[in-house]
């Protein structure tokens, strides 16, 4: 009985172990970026404008001000996962200021955590560094281009 009970103890304690270990192994990678991009709606005018937000600076959208304080995405092979930590303010009377919005945006989640204002909408669309490489695209060989090389390669049997 002694046994049966210590082998389950174990089995169980090198299970949580390796789950743990394991864990940030399987964690994607983040990639921090210094530039958000944001989406924009006033409500007033029907106009979307697209604007960009340095990472740690204020933007002007309308009477609002956005400060994105970070912008991460995940490599191309993952899958995509674009947030921002965004801080809006609304101008008011006296050029004072008054918290509307603070939190995480998800581009690909517009409609979770966006911001819903009475005159103006915000959402995030994307981060951007104009230093990154191009991602690297990889295209399947065309099987006749492949075909016709082959062909031509062969010797005539006689």
């Amino acid at each position: 009985m002694r046994c049966r009970f210590l082998k389950k103890s174990c089995g169980m304690a090198v299970a949580a172990a390796f789950i743990a270990t394991s864990h940030s192994a399987i964690a994607a990678e983040r990639i921090a970026n210094p530039f958000a991009v944001f989406a924009g709606l006033d409500k007033i005018t029907g106009v979307t404008t697209t604007f960009e937000s340095k990472v740690g600076e204020e933007r002007k959208f309308g009477g609002l001000i956005v400060k994105a304080d970070a912008c991460f995405t995940r490599p191309p092979t993952e899958e995509p996962k674009t947030a921002s930590f965004v801080e809006i303010d609304e101008l008011e009377a006296g050029n004072t200021r008054k918290r509307v919005f603070s939190g995480w945006m998800f581009a690909e989640s517009p409609g979770l955590n966006a911001l819903e204002h009475p005159v103006y909408d915000v959402w995030l669309t994307g981060c951007r560094d104009p230093n990154a490489p191009p991602p690297v695209v990889e295209t399947p060989p065309d099987f006749n281009t492949l075909q016709d090389e082959t062909a031509e390669e062969e010797e005539p049997l006689d």
